[in-house]
């Protein structure tokens, strides 16, 4: 394949993912037909999409990770300049998340409504959290090193990961709520609830 074949068929895949998340995020998974993803991507027909991906799994594998690596670097720029403590990359993440959540509320729609909705025949998620990269993974790995620096008080960082993950989701389903003053109250919880002078 030439390089400018590669070009093309990135740019396609990417514009068909695009198309599915506008597509999943205002008529629900459901009725995210590839027909209606092909009409909305601009494209003659729904044989474009399969050439691309095997089936609808695959394309909804692919809006996650699209959604959640776009998410990643967005927070990973911000990260990377953050403070040097412990304390002061948690309050990063859940600042820089809950900026990412405000910002792009058709994709988090979508990644939410898969997450609800896109199951295999018997039940199974379709998305795994062993699929991508998983978020309460990483954030359970920065609660133990932040305890292994004797930053962080002792308690489970998986706990406090899952508990961490859902106070920043709860927020995507509020559209109205100010993502500065939610991740403001976020941080100051959460610095309280890890902090080692704790009893």
């Amino acid at each position: 394949m030439r390089v400018n074949d590669t070009v093309t068929a990135s740019a396609r895949r990417a514009q068909i993912v695009t198309a599915a998340i506008d597509t999943i995020a205002e008529l629900g998974y459901g009725n995210a037909s590839f027909a209606r993803i092909a009409k909305r991507a601009g494209i003659s027909s729904t044989r474009l999409i399969s050439y691309h991906f095997d089936d609808k799994a695959e394309l909804v594998r692919a809006v996650v990770g699209a959604v959640l690596g776009e998410a990643a670097d967005y927070m990973g720029k911000r990260m990377r300049v953050a403070g040097g403590t412990r304390t002061e990359a948690m309050a990063t993440y859940i600042e820089s998340n809950l900026e990412f959540i405000a910002g792009h509320p058709t994709a988090i729609r979508a990644v939410i409504e898969i997450a609800a909705n896109a199951r295999t025949e018997d039940g199974t998620p379709l998305v795994r959290p062993g699929d991508v990269d998983d978020p309460v993974a990483r954030l359970a790995t920065m609660f133990r090193e932040g305890q292994e620096a004797g930053e962080f008080r002792v308690f489970d960082p998986v706990v406090m990961a899952v508990t961490l993950r859902a106070a920043i989701d709860a927020a995507a389903s509020r559209p109205g709520l100010d993502p500065h003053a939610y991740a403001s109250e976020l941080v100051a919880l959460f610095t309280r609830a890890v902090r080692k002078d704790q009893p």
